[in-house]
């Protein structure tokens, strides 16, 4: 049986097919730029060329991409944008127009397309986060068949369609304590296609882009999956608490679980505002159960929830908190003048820390498909003793 997992983040996609028939070692791998990165490219090449800018699609994850936007925008040339592709910049689409975007229908965005002076003066980009035909197609070309395939499981980071007036960052932390509290475990931040809450407008874009699969889509929140990943190193599963952070190229995030990784405690932060000292302090608040959602919300960060307030004891004599992200390096680089003040470990289930979001959308799948769980789950390491599977 085969399952294709894609993560994708703000600097790369990360995409692993995993056979349940081979260790997952011998999973088949690509760490590609992400999408966004790729539509910044785009759009640079366009504004290098003087083009006008077509954009079509759904929404998608912005960031790189919207920077683009908006250097096209200041070098005096024009972006249209049908609305579902302008939510890539705001779901409130007249302050996208106050961007300097105008906002067409598609059938508007087709005929501007067809009436241009020039072929050579417009450049049409469709956005998506999810590209399953070039991915298809990037593995046939290597001779690897996908016909097969049981699942598809991506993951996007969705900050949810805030209503007006409203902070997204405090509209996300609603909804991540919304979904605790149904049900504590991580998994919880994972859909079926069908399932799917609407206020998700990043993860529904997923599902819309990604008509007529082969096979159930699986849709997951990035940093729940980089964590539950996370815990199949062995060293992280063997201890019952711990705090496992995961410095992405965006966003950092620390997750503080108990006994059967229930969580007890989390934080989110932009990782380009967080300072190694600001960060282990937040990290110890976190242990000690004394972090308030106002010591990150009012640092420009999306929010803090602690749901015990027990401290829990940093063993001085190991590690005290597990890594995992790209950006790791921001805690655990040693070259520095200030080494960090916390013993760190840094996770690498599978022997790959790029793939820690790939290993827990599998091990939301066997949540969420149980026809698939036991597969899964033998395939993932029972018999290795890496069983984080009350999550």
């Amino acid at each position: 049986m085969q399952i294709l997992t894609v993560d994708i983040g703000t600097g790369t996609q990360d995409i692993c097919l995993h056979n349940t028939r081979l260790d997952p070692e011998n999973g088949f791998k690509l760490i590609l730029p992400s999408p966004t990165m790729m539509v910044h490219r785009r759009i640079r090449a366009a504004t290098q060329k003087r083009h006008t800018l077509i954009l079509d699609g759904v929404t998608m994850g912005g960031g790189p991409c919207q920077w683009a936007a908006q250097e096209h925008i200041r070098a005096g040339l024009p972006i249209f944008a049908t609305p579902d592709a302008a939510r890539t910049f705001n779901d409130e689409l007249e302050k996208v127009e106050r961007l300097g975007i105008r906002i067409v229908s598609e059938n508007e965005a087709q005929q501007l397309t067809r009436t241009s002076s020039s072929a050579d003066s417009t450049t049409r980009i469709r956005l998506a986060d999810f590209d399953l035909d070039s991915i298809l197609q990037t593995f046939q070309h290597f001779h690897i068949p996908l016909d097969d395939l049981a699942a598809i499981a991506v993951a996007v980071f969705d900050h949810g369609n805030a209503p007006a007036g409203i902070s997204d960052r405090q509209f996300r932390f609603d909804y991540l304590d919304e979904r605790l509290r149904i049900s504590n475990r991580l998994s919880t931040f994972a859909f079926l296609a069908s399932d799917i809450p609407a206020s998700m407008t990043r993860l529904q874009a997923v599902a819309a882009s990604a008509r007529s699969l082969p096979a159930p889509l699986i849709v997951m929140d990035t940093a729940p999956a980089a964590i539950l990943g996370a815990i199949f190193d062995p060293v992280v599963a063997a201890r019952p608490c711990k705090i496992i952070a995961n410095i992405g190229n965006f966003h950092c995030l620390a997750f503080r679980l108990g006994q059967n990784s229930q969580v007890e405690g989390l934080f989110e932060h932009h990782t380009g505002e967080v300072t190694r000292p600001k960060l282990e302090t937040y990290l110890r608040a976190l242990a000690a159960g004394t972090l308030t959602h106002t010591d990150i919300f009012n640092d420009m960060g999306h929010g803090a929830l602690v749901y015990r307030q027990t401290p829990l004891e940093l063993d001085p004599a190991s590690w005290q908190v597990a890594v995992t992200g790209p950006r790791r390096s921001l805690l655990t680089d040693s070259a520095t003048a200030q080494p960090s003040s916390l013993k760190h470990y840094s996770a690498t289930p599978f022997g790959d820390m790029m793939l820690s979001g790939n290993f827990g959308m599998l091990a939301a799948t066997a949540d969420l498909l149980p026809n698939l769980g036991d597969e899964i789950r033998a395939s993932l390491g029972h018999a290795r003793g890496i069983a984080p599977w009350d999550v």
